[in-house]
């Protein structure tokens, strides 16, 4: 594999980098510092909250990009790069849909926290794993002092089965992504991850040719589809593999890291 290219790499966060224990490992760690040294910027795009990636990558925080809900909002150290906001009436009609379903767990997702209505605990002890920042309230459609970016709607069974079908109507006014087994993202059309990498690229005047991508789920697709290097993982979604140029090792297998050591030893 020829990386001499490669300028920039980009990696989601849930299946990809992070173990099945929720964990950046030591050796990513170690083979971010080469990445350094070889100029080769680094981005975690995930659809998680921005407290929760940063809290991953305390030691190296000010270094790198920070793509947060699903492409919503954008930090590189300290700095604000973009916004992409959810308008308030699109929200309050998304969350009356989704009270009708059963089992369903509800999260507004804003700038300064995330919100959500429910006191299951079950629910709760699996939500902060994602959410390092929320607050419990008694009606989301009533919060009106924060910037939201996301409605995220959970099913313990399946997402795609028991909430995309309620859901699907609102595609022509927002975007609607399965975003994991479990999760559903809904957010402004802008708001995805190829949408955010489209920018920063061209904010750092990096080319398709000389990005590499990993990912695992459908919110990856479109950040998939602007890089030549693109890799799904072995635990990916179907539809990621059948997009992606590339195959790497699952999570828990140190995919990503493999493919960057293989990046590192080809500059050598």
């Amino acid at each position: 594999m020829d990386f001499s290219k490669v300028k920039l790499v980009v990696t989601d966060m849930d299946g990809t980098l992070l173990n099945s224990k929720s964990e950046v490992s030591d050796r990513f760690f170690k083979v971010y510092k080469q990445l350094k040294k070889n100029n080769i910027r680094f981005i975690a795009a995930s659809g998680r909250q921005y407290y929760s990636i940063v809290d991953r990558f305390d030691t190296i925080k000010d270094e790198i990009t920070i793509v947060a809900e699903n492409g919503a909002f954008a930090m590189h150290g300290n700095e604000e790069l973009f916004t992409s906001e959810l308008p308030f009436e699109y929200i309050s009609k998304t969350i009356n849909i989704l009270r009708e379903l059963k089992n369903v767990y509800i999260v507004l997702c804003g700038k300064k926290t995330a919100y959500i209505e429910t006191k299951d605990e079950q629910f709760i002890n699996m939500f902060k794993n994602y959410y390092s920042e929320y607050r419990l309230i008694d009606d989301l459609t009533k919060i009106t002092n924060d910037t939201f970016f996301k409605i995220a709607a959970f099913h313990f069974d399946s997402s795609e089965t028991h909430i995309y079908p309620a859901v699907k109507q609102l595609e022509n006014e927002m975007q609607v992504i399965v975003s994991g087994e479990n999760w559903l993202d809904i957010s402004h059309n802008n708001a995805n991850k190829g949408f955010a990498l489209n920018i920063l690229q061209q904010k750092f005047g990096i080319t398709k040719e000389e990005t590499l991508v990993f990912g695992d789920y459908n919110n990856d697709l479109k950040m998939l589809a602007l890089a030549d290097f693109s890799y799904a993982m072995d635990n990916a979604h179907p539809n990621v593999k059948s997009i992606s140029k590339y195959h790497t090792k699952s999570n828990d297998e140190h995919g990503v890291e493999i493919v960057l050591e293989q990046l590192i030893n080809s500059r050598k």
